[in-house]
């Protein structure tokens, strides 16, 4: 009798997640796992020095693999994502993290979405075909100090709602 077995890309998808959560935790902050993937792996939720929640959240996609793409510079990985992923993201105003987990280094690099392609010269979502690849920096690692930014990207959102919401990273 065959039993139902666990895949690799299961286990890996699960080193991504308990990746980011320690370094939220290690920040103070609380992250929920999405149930249902439409877009969306995590939301993070932070909280001042009091432990008193703070407005806003912080929406984490990520991504693991075994055998990241990185570029012959050796200091930019490559990921593609698809269009339909692109048209969420760069629709919600809160800061939308891509993390790319690397599963055979135990190391993850993120990318912050809407920065990104506000300055990604000549782009047009309604050009992009079925999937467009982004370039993340090997030096934008997820840490501590990673989570904090991207608490202060949400706060600059913040700062922002009642006048023109930009996306400066």
């Amino acid at each position: 009798m065959v039993k139902k077995k666990r895949p690799r890309e299961h286990i890996i998808a699960d080193l991504s997640v308990n990746h980011v959560e320690r370094y939220v935790f290690l920040c103070g902050y609380s992250v929920e796992r999405m149930e249902y993937d439409y877009g969306f792996d995590l939301v993070i939720f932070t909280y001042d020095n009091n432990g008193e929640i703070e407005n806003g959240q912080i929406y984490v996609q990520l991504k693991a693999t075994d055998s990241l793409k990185v570029l012959a510079n050796q200091e930019t990985v490559t990921f593609p994502i698809a269009r339909s992923d692109l048209e969420l993201w760069l629709n919600e105003p809160m800061p939308c993290i891509l993390i790319v987990y690397d599963a055979q280094l135990d190391v993850a690099y993120w990318l912050y979405l809407q920065a990104y392609f506000e300055n990604l010269e000549g782009f047009d979502l309604s050009q992009v075909g079925q999937s467009v690849t982004v370039r993340l920096p090997k030096k934008n690692l997820v840490d501590q100090e990673a989570i904090k930014k991207f608490a202060r990207y949400r706060d600059d959102v913040l700062r922002q709602i009642k006048g023109v919401i930009r996306h400066d990273a």
